[in-house]
């Protein structure tokens, strides 16, 4: 390896230990300081390099292709704000352990406190929302330090997608010159005689590192499967996949071992997919379990994260006698506190081992009432959906009409409610992602292309209005990284979801200071961004435009506007009629 001086070299190294590492992938966004290693990551035949204006939206986009592909995705900024821009998607990346790698390029320490533009404390920047921190040395040609340097990359990476996953940061100082000048004596000429491994690597990763699948406990295992036979009631609960869930094969086994029902959030991996055609996956209790005659569960065996339904996780709290938290981290993911047993293990792992030992399954009627009162739940909810056209509805056609193979990303607030409510459990291989580790509307349209940008299948976002308007900048990544998408915008000008709290009682101040009415018009944001923009205003409508967009190319954003008071006014009384009839 030659270059033509430090910086150079150092960049060149830290890019390609990261790719040896697994690192397929770069959000870079353009500044003078993280010059190294911009040139670097595009000079790098292995690394596909996404170039973003906007740090935040760059951010966002990073972390939703690693929750797509399961692997990270590196980000490269320069100094200052530029890499505190990056801090609400590593706080999510956290929250909902994505892995993720943040790159930011700092001033030399001899202009630290010097008041020199440009220069802050960018030490421990993200506090404790990464796995891993380091400020690297300034770089330097020695041999011990370029394979330091190696090992830090690795560990990097090894971090990242550790126990739990999530992101790591890596401060990067550099002095001038920042670019790929030639600067005599800077580096040896014979660079790799004496510095081979630093400077050469190895065929390979520097450092391999590989990690052992955590096995559930045998004393553990064989406590649960006396419980499980012994019971009568029995639940299993896929959460948001935030928190690892058992693959789709080992899920239906366990369900059918035990008799228990899959109660299987839209975020969990487990709603939907081929498994649904003989698996009892229920997806309708954000209704029905908030009625009075229901049985609560002897046992529940819970995966993932916590649900996204209200119902559910009180429901849980309230009815559950034994209830098993499973998590390979082994964090409790539980905020009502009232789950009996964690058991640290990998969730696959856990539910093929207890299947395997289950030989007596729960007595019939509990499951059966699940698989009946769904079949009459789906039944009211399509009458209901096709006879008023309201924002659930909308998520009800989204999710009845999604492509087999798909991606659907939903945004935070009320979509990912509704398609909890509305979206019926169904086969084909529809991956349905979120962002609920801290659950913000900032960062939608990032993730979701970024998400997009893994494979060729159809992209689907279903987000608001106020999530669409914070994130209009990554519209740009449609064209600058070659995303499709069909965008399905439930515009109701303003914070709808606030109408479901207390506050709405008081006026003022809620319309001001919490729905926030902002009559915004954004058909032009089409024309700005290069896409088709379709108002739509009824159910047939909508379904025609929908069916269209998904099999075609290019994007088109269907925008559907609703009075936000009247929807929760049509969910309220379906709700209601539901809890009555069950």
């Amino acid at each position: 390896m030659t270059a033509p001086n430090r910086n150079t070299l150092w960049a060149e190294i830290l890019i390609e230990e990261l790719v040896e590492q697994g690192v397929g992938a770069a959000c870079v966004s353009p500044g003078s300081r993280s010059t190294p290693l911009t040139v670097a990551a595009d000079s790098h035949p292995e690394l596909t390099v996404y170039s973003h204006l906007d740090e935040r939206s760059s951010a966002f986009f990073a972390l939703g292709r690693s929750r797509r592909r399961g692997e990270p995705t590196a980000l490269l900024c320069t100094s200052g704000t530029a890499a505190a821009n990056y801090h609400p998607a590593v706080m999510e990346a956290s929250e909902s352990r994505v892995p993720l790698i943040a790159l930011t390029a700092d001033r030399p320490p001899e202009l630290h406190d010097s008041g020199a533009n440009q220069t802050t404390d960018q030490v421990k920047l993200f506090g404790d929302a990464v796995r891993y921190y380091r400020t690297l040395p300034e770089p330097e040609p020695e041999a011990r330090k370029l394979r330091s340097l190696r090992v830090i990359a690795a560990r990097a990476v090894g971090e990242a997608t550790g126990l739990p996953p999530g992101p790591v940061h890596l401060d990067v100082p550099f002095s001038k010159p920042l670019e790929p000048v030639e600067v005599e004596g800077d580096v040896p000429a014979d660079i790799e005689g004496r510095a081979p491994l630093g400077a050469g690597g190895r065929d390979g990763p520097f450092l391999r590192q590989s990690r052992g699948q955590l096995e559930p406990p045998e004393p553990a295992m064989a406590r649960l499967r006396g419980s499980v036979e012994a019971a009568d009631r029995g639940l299993i609960v896929c959460g948001p996949a935030n928190a690892p869930t058992p693959e789709r094969s080992a899920l239906a086994d366990l369900a059918s071992a035990t008799g228990f029902p899959v109660v299987a959030d839209p975020l969990s991996g487990h709603r939907f997919g081929d498994h649904v055609a003989e698996t009892p996956v229920c997806g309708g209790y954000d209704s029905y379990l908030d009625g009075v005659d229901w049985p609560g569960p002897e046992v529940v065996l819970r995966f993932g994260a916590s649900p996204t339904s209200k119902v559910l996780r009180k429901y849980l709290r309230d009815h559950a006698e034994t209830q098993v938290l499973v998590d390979p981290a082994g964090q409790v993911r539980e905020a009502e506190f009232t789950a009996t047993e964690l058991i640290a293990a990998d969730p696959t792992a856990f539910a093929e081992n207890l299947a395997t030992r289950v030989e007596q399954p729960a007595e019939s009627s509990y499951c059966e009432r699940f698989e009946q009162t769904e079949k009459q739940y789906w039944e009211r909810v399509t009458a209901a959906c096709e006879s008023q056209f309201f924002e659930g509805g909308v998520l009800h056609a989204v999710a009845e009409r999604l492509p087999d193979p798909s991606t659907c990303f939903v945004s935070n607030s009320m979509p990912v409610r509704d398609l909890d409510r509305f979206g019926a459990p169904r086969t084909g291989e529809i991956s349905v992602l979120g962002n609920r580790g801290v659950s913000g509307i900032d960062g939608i349209v990032s993730s979701a292309l970024g998400a997009g940008s893994v494979a060729e299948e159809p992209l689907v976002l279903v987000l608001g209005d106020l999530a669409y308007y914070h994130d209009m900048n990554g519209l740009l990544a449609l064209r600058r990284c070659g995303v499709d998408a069909t965008i399905v915008l439930v515009d109701n000008d303003g914070g709808g979801i606030f109408h479901k709290l207390p506050i709405e009682q008081f006026e003022p101040p809620f319309t001001e200071q919490f729905k926030t009415p902002h009559g915004l018009d954004f058909e032009p944001t089409g024309e700005l961004y290069d896409f088709s923009f379709e108002r739509i205003e009824d159910r047939a409508g909508f379904c025609e435009a929908f069916e269209d967009s998904v099999g075609r190319d290019g994007t088109q954003l269907l925008s559907v506007e609703f009075d936000s008071e009247q929807s929760h006014t049509v969910r309220d009384q379906l709700h209601d009629e539901i809890c009555a009839q069950f």
